[in-house]
Order: structure tokens, then sequence, then C-alpha cells
């Protein structure tokens, strides 16, 4: 039974990759409800599934062309019962290295904000867009995009956070549907099928532009007040 769930959550990823690439194309996009039939019923995908079998499967995907550059796929960090989870764009190429999210010096500023939040890094979840490098650090393309989000989605199905921070423009305009700039993004409580969402800016960003942290540290703020409701 384990190995037709795997074939089918397969399936499932490539057909959503396949249309959601076709909607970027300017053809009409179909939504699918990933489900499995579990014993008496049908239940959603995501309740046969658990962090370590979509960690598996992350390892041995082959749905877009960065396996073939990747040194170690970059799957996610953290609690798997975190009320937080941070979302960020994809690997660099320190985290390519060692195969966990943000360890650069952008994770290490990640890290200090975690903490000024009275938070560790074991307490919330750490995870990207893409789950594998991209050549150099560009941006990612939409045919990887559309590839790799399903994992995401399937991993905050699993965790189900009461909030998600979004790191940087890829993050949000992938997470909310929204093609705007962070700065008309960040500050509000926006939703994600219905998981409160804050846009903030990249640590990467605040490296070379410091005074914004300003900013993130408002947007860290009403997410700590959020979480204590």
């Amino acid at each position: 039974m384990e190995e037709i769930n795997k074939e089918l959550r397969e399936i499932i990823r490539s057909l959503k990759g396949y249309m959601k690439a076709e909607s970027l194309a300017g053809i009409e996009e179909f939504y699918l409800n990933p489900t499995v039939v579990h014993g008496d019923g049908v239940r959603p995908l995501a309740e046969s599934l658990s962090l370590e079998s979509l960690r598996n499967e992350v390892a041995n995907c082959k749905l877009c062309p960065l396996y073939k550059t990747r040194k170690n796929p970059v799957f996610g960090n953290g609690s798997p019962k975190a009320r937080l989870v941070f979302v960020g764009e994809a690997p660099g190429r320190d985290e390519d290295i060692q195969g966990l999210p943000f360890v650069g010096r952008a994770g290490e500023l990640l890290t200090k904000i975690i903490e000024a939040m009275g938070l560790a890094r074991r307490d919330v979840y750490i995870c990207n867009i893409l789950k594998c490098r991209p050549p150099e650090n560009r941006n990612p393309l939409p045919t990887e995009i559309a590839a790799c989000q399903e994992y995401l989605w399937q991993q905050l199905e699993v965790i189900n956070p009461e909030v998600v921070c979004c790191l940087g423009k890829f993050a949000c305009q992938v997470l909310l549907n929204q093609d705007l700039a962070i700065t008309k993004l960040r500050g509000k409580f926006l939703d994600f099928r219905g998981i409160k969402v804050m846009p903030t800016f990249h640590p990467a960003y605040l490296l070379r532009n410091p005074g914004a942290k300003r900013l993130v540290w408002q947007d860290m703020q009403k997410i700590m007040k959020e979480l204590k409701k």
C-alpha cells in the first residue's frame, strides 16, 4: 500500500506541476485536491504523509533539472509541531553543501531574529520554496517552482502551523499568489489555506540594507503577539 501511495503522489505532483506550468503560459489552471483511499473512506493525502516520507521523496525527486546540479537536497529543518514556519526562496551555496536551510550569513541573521523573539531554531520550522539550489544562486524559474511547490504545500499540511513567515519576494509571490512588491505586502497578515501569513524581507536583503531590520522586527512583534493569543 505504501508503494502505491508513493506512486500516486508522484503522479499527482507531476500533473500539478504540468498544470502550473501551463497556467504560467496563459492556459487555465485547474486545482486538484490530492486524496488517497485509506481504509473505508477517502482522506486528504497529507494525512497519509509524514515529514520523513516527504523528505525521502525530495531526496529522489527528478521533477526538474536542478537535481542534476545540486550537492544535497535541502528539505527543511526544525520542529515537526512548530507553531511558526519560516519559508524562504531557495538554498544557497552553504545550504547546498550542508543539506540544511539558512546556514550561511543570512541564516545566522535569521537565527538571531528567532532568538530575539524568545525562541530557538528547534522551536520553529525553516524551509524554502525550492528544495535544490539553482546554479549560481540565480532566481527560481517558473517551471522549477511549479515542480517543487507541492512539497511545500504538503510540508505545511503536515506541520499545520499557526503562522507562516514568508521571507522575501519569491516566497510571498508563490505562497500568496500575489505579484506585488514585498514593500506592498509586508507588515500585515494574509491568508494561505486558513494559515496566517506574515510577509517580510529576506535576511539576505537585510545584510545589504541594515536599515530595514527595524521593519522586520515590527513584523516579528506582530507574529509574537499572534502566537500569544
